[in-house]
């Protein structure tokens, strides 16, 4: 029971963490000038792999710029890239802004990161900056198929046109077929502009060393600087969403629900599984992948396999797993990526099991309160019938032909009896020769 409590303890004072880290959606730091020149500039970070936390990040951050009336938006970039669909999404949002918007690129802005520039008004990039190398990379690290690279090229172009940018260059950077000798760029390799470079060809408007540079270029060196940050909640949803990380994080879930099964109580194990989906679907809703409708699913799921254990027959059992993987399917981005992630939490459970089973048995945690183990041994003085071995030696007379079993009479009792093997016919003489609880052996005299 302590451990009970401590664990009821520890989910507690998570919940009130993640319900603080959640109500803090990003600090907001203000660089004061003497009168901010009554213009404010929104800095919204984009670092690190481009998915679907980042895209949740910027949604939030962008439309709160809005909604505070901000006058321009600035974008330090230094990511090396991620998901063309986040990208995508991003991409939509940056388009559908009114407010003048600027990409600084502090280190790289490649692959996704080129995409989200090129869809935003203004480029400026550090002296030591790339920007491009964008073909469309699978997780195994292979070129992509012809039709999602048309697609990907397509995008490209038509982020640059939009923006009023030469598209051939925002084309060889996703097709290194494209020959480009006159800006170092041959046939074969992907386009990866510098900053001196992209200035020539139209996709810089300048090289600039910090963002006071950058402010002064853009003609907003006396507007109030507002910076956002992303929130602990946003921090986690953006480590959790990663591909790398999902199926990790179910492959913990289901190793730690199924090794608590075979421990005796409730401890680390079970904690840890728990704490793994806990951290799954809260990511998922952060990051705006997973609804109310996972969530209701995944309670559902469980309240039909806890179910099973109480009733007989299977069904809700299997309703229960089914409805379980329905709600991760529910709260994942990619369906391929999310099977991969399932079957192998599901291989790493399997593997478990068997080698617990071989291991423990079934003696211990759960199953020793589920599984009934009495036996009704006769030496714990459990017979299936009376064993009349007062019987043993009474003689009498056979009722019906003994083939070799029937009946005969003993003191006028009728009792169903066996022969030794033999045929006895009615009305012979007999004599009870073995009782073995039920079967009684009889004997012609």
């Amino acid at each position: 029971m302590p451990g009970k409590k401590i664990f009821i303890y520890i989910v507690l004072l998570i919940m009130i963490a993640v319900m603080s880290a959640a109500g803090n959606n990003g600090m907001i730091h203000a660089e004061d000038d003497e009168q901010g020149g009554g213009q404010s500039v929104y800095v919204i970070p984009i670092e690190k792999e481009v998915e679907r936390g980042l895209e949740a990040f910027l949604s939030r951050t962008t439309e709160e710029a809005v909604e505070e009336g901000a006058d321009h938006i600035i974008f330090e970039i230094n990511t090396p890239g991620g998901r063309v669909d986040a990208a995508g999404n991003i991409a939509s949002e940056l388009q559908s802004l009114d407010i003048p918007t600027t990409s600084f690129v502090i280190n790289q802005a490649l692959s996704a990161g080129s995409y989200i520039a090129l869809n935003t008004d203004n480029i400026y990039m550090r002296p030591q900056a790339t920007m491009g190398s964008s073909g469309v990379i699978t997780g195994d690290g292979n070129a992509a198929d012809e039709k999602a690279q048309s697609a990907w090229l397509a995008a490209m172009r038509s982020a640059a046109e939009s923006k009023g940018r030469d598209p051939l260059y925002a084309a060889a950077m996703a097709d290194p077929s494209i020959d480009l000798p006159e800006i170092g760029s041959p046939e074969g390799d992907y386009l990866t502009l510098d900053p001196t470079t992209a200035l020539e060809v139209g996709y810089s408007e300048g090289t600039v060393g910090d963002r006071v540079e950058l402010l002064h270029e853009l003609g907003l060196s006396d507007a109030t600087v507002i910076e956002m940050e992303t929130s602990f909640a946003e921090e986690v949803a953006r480590f959790i969403t990663n591909p790398v990380v999902i199926p990790i994080l179910l492959s913990l879930g289901s190793l730690g629900l199924i090794v608590e099964l075979y421990s005796p109580g409730f401890g680390v194990p079970g904690t840890i599984g728990i704490l793994s989906l806990v951290l799954f679907f809260y990511g998922h809703i952060v990051a705006g992948l997973a609804g109310s409708e996972a969530i209701i699913l995944l309670v559902i799921g469980i309240g039909l396999i806890i179910a099973e254990i109480f009733v007989a027959g299977g069904i809700l059992g299997l309703l229960g797993v089914a409805a379980v993987i329905g709600s991760l399917f529910m709260s994942g981005y990619d369906v391929g990526h999310m099977s991969m992630s399932i079957s192998i939490a599901f291989l790493v459970a399997i593997g478990t099991a068997v080698v617990l089973f071989r291991r423990i048995g079934m003696d211990k945690g759960v199953f020793r309160h589920i599984i009934l183990r009495d036996e009704n041994t006769t030496e714990l003085g459990y017979v299936s019938t009376a064993n009349r071995l007062e019987l043993i030696g009474l003689e009498g007379e056979t009722a019906t032909p003994l083939r070799p079993a029937g009946a005969a009479l003993f003191n006028e009792e009728r009792i169903d009896v066996v022969s030794e093997g033999a045929f006895i016919d009615a009305n012979s003489r007999v004599k009870i020769v073995k009782v073995e609880g039920a079967r009684i052996v009889v004997r012609e005299i």
